[in-house]
């Protein structure tokens, strides 16, 4: 007796999975290229933007500012000079300057709403009074400590000299090296500009004490640029603290992005050791007015000045006040004309480019659902595919798809020259993308386990692509560029994997646009300690992410009703609590359910095949194929419909060389069975054995030695008939010279060889032809077991001929149960019947003994003129008197007739005799037919049914 055959290695099946997944790409070539020069076009749009823009800077509004100084007799310009004096604002950053303007050093100052002040928080005594605020009157503080606060006062006193009484000088940049001035307006990147001189600004002359004559407007020319300002005096306050760890924590709480009230200083001075032998000290200014970011140019600050002036008053505290360290002016390096370039690949890139990424998430995510909707995942799942292959290629096949997408994309956009690609290192890129793809593959398994149409996948899978980009573009970044929203909450929005694309996108567009504007690199490895840079937080989300989707896709799949086959226990990987519920063969546990009613109502012959079950449980035989135990499904009503019984409690042994056939109407519940069988459904009470091992624990093993033709054709359109045998052979560990034998062999017996028809595709078969490729493949690999459900469906008679002769020979070596509502096909293919009704056997035997049993009549059939009948029904009650009319309409009648009160040779001679009186036009007589006894069983199991 041969042995069930074991199960293919994982590398024979992800091998057979390999080539089949490829065959499929390689029909879907076009798609695919399709989807391939998506970002090419997005990239070539990018470059004629560009072009366009480029084109409209490139005119003379953008261009250094001019003026004629002489003109031709035709009058063109001849001779013209230009500059910054002739300049607008916009062109005024690509005019020459070889002797850039000289400015004045200046401290930073804080607005004076935001300027520090006694709080809650900060209630030291010696910050002014809030209230000053509202006046706009607050001092401007700075915060000193040392080992000596004598020293350190002292000095502190000499930070800010005073101011002579009039401002009447004529050497601008003379006096203000001699005070020390500050401004709260924004430093610029270059010093080029100094902000705080522009026209209409306000700059403070920070003084011990303030008099109503050192507020005044003067005018001030610099590179023969007059500016206007308005002076204004503000008091500065030097204050003490004990320590430097006092100062750290009063400037931490008074920090803007705190989340409490802002309260700033000018800085902070710790003087350490400092002696009359020399000065040691530490200062403290607010870095964050540089803008250090990836957002806009980095500012120069305004800290010279601070160290100008502590430097100044300890010379004086130590020399005198005759000795002064002037600092005259601060100026920029000189600088060539340039041209106004606008990088639009780095700005608008970042939308376009997460479209263009997440462009493969509804691709994927279709694929896996699409499987899943024509049950094709399951179908691979029954000729013995298991999930670790099917997850490792399905998983490697997106992400070599993503790979080769992404490269294709990074370098066609370095080859077009966007700077997105060309200024960021590729490394960053390559870490960045790599991380992201593995994001998406994993989202895109989690999501396909909550789905299980397609067109509501793809039309998710859409909506989820362009509405992130769209929420990213304008919610999330604002969020992000926002420096008062809380950094936790960024992290958190970034949870959603379309965001942390985003944000990660908008860290290199960002790092892009700066460094191709001032010609250096954009973002590197040292970047990522920016203090703004968003850049590792996000791969470290994207990391976590990934692996955590991956795990949740994977559970999903084993426990949800919409994974592919029976959904397992939601602590099935807990191993110790699966043994503990396993049943075996070797240790039966019988809970019957309503066991003794069951007996009670139960036929004498489906009651004795239940206790062959119970004797074959107790005492296993090998040569028992397929032993079904109490099996019972029930499907629970909702919205108030009552629980629908589809198994009631079946038992049946099936032995190997055996075809057993379930007859039934329509929903009587013979697919539930088969389901159940197979494993697409779970059973609710009882359980199945193949082979000895039990559908409810090792259904894995059992697809292994498992055929399965399922009511509908689950192929793939695309492959070809050879294609899918090749296929399923090797997941039937068929190699070689083997698998070709039996592909060929496959192919003729269903007649697919004829033509080149296994050839073909299988979109190209007609109905018949994709259902005789079904049967094929439930028998590839001589499987054990096979299911059969209503085989023959829409073949017409010479090929159901031929199935037939081809399930007669394959039933030899195995067991197969088979469903079909042609009595013809179960008379000819099965050794065993069950009519199936409502749920439960009303029979079972051979069709010999169930036609014997449930027949005992031939049926007698004739025609005559309607005004005969009541002769014709005389006629048959003299050769039979219980005959009983089951059938009467225009003159055609039908009657049962016992066969033990009739003789066929009376009732022919009894015909022939009544001829001479009546017009009879046709007469028969048959035995009963196996249409006959369904009909009757059918009938009678409905009556009692109801009746019950």
């Amino acid at each position: 007796m041969d042995s069930p055959r074991g199960p293919a290695s994982f590398a024979t099946q992800a091998n057979a999975l390999l080539r089949k997944n490829l065959c499929v790409q390689k029909r879907n070539l076009k798609t695919n290229i399709g989807i391939t020069f998506f970002p090419i076009l997005i990239c070539v749009l990018l470059i004629v933007l560009q072009n366009v823009i480029n084109s409209e800077l490139d005119k003379p509004k953008y261009k250094c500012g001019c003026v004629c100084l002489e003109t031709s007799a035709n009058g063109r310009c001849v001779r013209k000079e230009c500059g910054i004096q002739y300049s607008t604002l916009d062109q005024v950053g690509s005019c020459p300057i070889p002797s850039p303007p000289q400015w004045p050093a200046l401290i930073q100052i804080p607005r004076a709403d935001f300027r520090a002040a006694r709080t809650f928080s900060q209630p030291f005594n010696d910050l002014p009074d809030p209230f000053c605020r509202d006046s706009w009157s607050c001092p401007a503080t700075v915060l000193v400590t040392g080992k000596d606060r004598a020293v350190a006062e002292a000095i502190s006193r000499g930070l800010f000299p005073v101011l002579s009484p009039s401002l009447n000088a004529t050497d601008l940049l003379d006096l203000f090296s001699k005070i020390v001035a500050g401004s709260d307006t924004q430093p610029w990147y270059t010093q080029l500009l100094e902000p705080a001189f522009f026209s209409g600004r306000t700059l403070y002359v920070i003084q011990p004490e303030c008099t109503p004559v050192m507020s005044q407007t003067i005018t001030y020319n610099t590179g023969g640029i007059p500016f206007q300002l308005n002076i204004q005096c503000v008091e500065g306050a030097p204050l003490w603290r004990e320590t430097a760890s006092i100062i750290n924590h009063e400037f931490l709480k008074g920090y803007r992005q705190r989340g409490g009230q802002i309260n700033e200083f000018i800085a902070g001075y710790d003087f350490l050791g400092t002696t009359q032998y020399g000065l040691g000290v530490n200062v403290w200014y607010n870095s964050t007015y540089n803008d250090n970011n990836a957002y806009s140019f980095i500012s120069t600050l305004r800290v010279p000045r601070l160290v100008n002036a502590v430097s100044n008053a300890y010379l004086k505290l130590i020399k005198g006040t005759g000795v002064d360290m002037l600092l005259e002016f601060v100026k920029d390096m000189p600088k060539v004309g340039t041209s106004f370039q606008l990088d639009l690949s780095s700005l608008l890139s970042v939308l376009f480019f997460t479209w263009i990424i997440e462009l493969l998430f509804p691709v994927m995510l279709t694929y896996l659902v699409y499987e899943k909707q024509q049950k094709l995942r399951i179908m691979m799942k029954m000729h013995g595919l298991k999930d670790g292959p099917y997850w490792l290629i399905s998983y490697s096949y997106f992400l070599a798809l993503s790979i080769v997408y992404m490269l294709f994309f990074m370098i066609f956009g370095s080859l077009i020259g966007l700077n997105f690609f060309r200024v960021n290192e590729y490394s960053i890129q390559a870490v960045f993308f790599f991380v992201c793809i593995n994001l998406q593959i994993a989202l895109a398994f989690f999501v396909a386990s909550f789905f299980l149409s397609v067109k509501m996948a793809t039309v998710i899978g859409y909506m989820y692509v362009f509405g992130s980009g769209l929420l990213g573009a304008f919610l999330f970044r604002f969020f992000v560029e926002d420096k008062t929203f809380p950094y936790g909450w960024t992290l958190v929005m970034e949870i959603v994997p379309g965001f942390s694309l985003y944000r990660g996108l908008y860290e290199l567009g960002q790092y892009a646009f700066s460094g191709s504007s001032i010609g250096t690199t954009g973002m590197t490895w040292r970047s990522l300690k920016d203090p703004l840079n968003g850049m590792r937080d996000v791969m470290i989300v994207m990391s976590v992410e990934w692996a955590v989707l991956l795990i949740l896709a994977f559970y999903l799949d084993q426990t949800s009703l919409l994974g592919g086959g029976v959904r397992k226990n939601p602590f099935f990987c807990f191993r110790c609590l699966q043994k503990k519920c396993a049943t075996s063969l070797h240790e039966p546990s019988f809970v019957q359910q309503d066991s003794k009613v069951i007996l009670d109502m139960e036929k004498s012959d489906v009651a004795l095949e239940r206790k062959v079950v119970e004797q074959f449980l107790i005492d296993p035989n090998a040569n028992q194929a397929i032993i079904c135990d109490n099996l019972r499904k029930v499907y629970h009503g909702r919205d108030g419909n009552p629980d629908k019984l589809a198994v009631r409690g079946l038992s049946l042994v099936l032995q190997k060389g055996q075809c057993f056939g379930m007859l039934g109407p329509n929903g009587a519940g013979k697919t539930s069975f088969i389901n159940m069988m197979i494993g697409l459904i779970k059973p609710t009470s009882g359980t199945a054995y193949v082979h000895g091992m039990d559908i409810n624990m090792d259904m894995g093993d059992i697809y292994t030695n498992m055929g399965v033709c399922p009511q509908q054709n689950l192929l793939w359109e695309t492959l070809t008939g050879k294609e899918h045998l090749f296929f399923y052979g090797k997941l039937k560990n068929l190699k070689g010279s083997a698998l070709m034998k039996a592909v060929d062999h496959s192919l003729k017996s269903v007649n697919l060889s004829h033509g080149n028809v296994g050839d073909k595709q299988v979109k190209k078969y007609s109905g018949g032809m994709k259902r005789r490729l079904s049967v094929a493949i439930s028998l590839i690999g001589d499987p054990k077991v096979v299911f059969m459900d209503e085989p023959s469906t829409g073949m017409d008679p010479a090929s159901r001929n031929n199935l037939w002769n081809v399930v007669k020979e394959a039933k030899k070596n195995r067991a197969i149960i088979l469903t079909t509502h042609s009595m013809e096909e179960a008379e000819v293919l099965c050794d065993r019947l069950g009519i199936f009704v409502d749920g439960d056997f009303q029979c079972l035997g051979n069709p010999k003994e169930l036609k014997a049993r449930y027949g005992g009549t031939y049926i007698f059939t004739v025609t005559t003129p309607p005004d005969q009948e009541m002769e014709v029904e005389h006629l048959v009650r003299q050769f039979s008197p219980s005959a009983n009319k089951i059938y009467h309409l225009s003159g055609t009648q039908k009657f049962e007739l016992p066969k033990q009160e009739v003789k066929i040779a009376h009732v022919f001679d009894m015909v022939e005799k009544a001829k001479r009186r009546l017009s009879i036009h046709a007469w028969g007589l048959v035995d009963t037919t196996l249409e006959d006894v369904f009909i009757k069983v059918a009938r009678g199991a409905q009556v009692f049914n109801e009746f019950a």
